[in-house]
């Protein structure tokens, strides 16, 4: 399967990256929550943006080695 669709189970220290790496993109969202009208449709892009880039910090995490479970 190509490494673009594996699915990558995380080992303890993966999962405590994964959990750190959404806290800090919290953070940052509560941040310009109080910047910025929620109610708007930009604000609504920086959300689905935010997302987009969580994910995808998540996924460079995950796919070391060193954060995946030995588990298949």
């Amino acid at each position: 399967m190509d490494s673009l669709f594996q699915f990558h189970k995380l080992n303890q220290s993966g999962q405590e990256k994964a959990q750190l790496i959404a806290e800090y993109f919290d953070l940052l969202l509560k941040g310009l929550k109080s910047q910025c009208p929620e109610n708007t449709r930009e604000f609504s892009v920086v959300k689905t943006k935010l997302e987009e880039a969580c994910f995808f910090a998540k996924k460079s995490m995950a796919i070391q080695k060193e954060n995946q479970s030995e588990e298949t």
